[in-house]
């Protein structure tokens, strides 16, 4: 059985704690599959997000 590699786990915790303002405590205490999942959805509000300011606005 190997471990989670160390790097993406730092990277993990950073990215939720950069976009949600959790303390490290509190990612740390999701387990794996939770924590991805937050991972996902927060990746996919900021796709979202991009696109929409990618889009041509209106001149009035």
């Amino acid at each position: 059985m190997t471990g989670y590699p160390a790097d993406r786990l730092h990277a993990e915790v950073a990215y939720l704690s950069y976009y949600l303002h959790w303390p490290y405590e509190q990612v740390m205490g999701l387990d794996h599959l939770e924590r991805r999942r937050w991972v996902e959805e927060v990746a996919r509000m900021n796709r979202e997000r991009n696109a929409e300011s990618e889009q041509p606005r209106e001149r009035f």
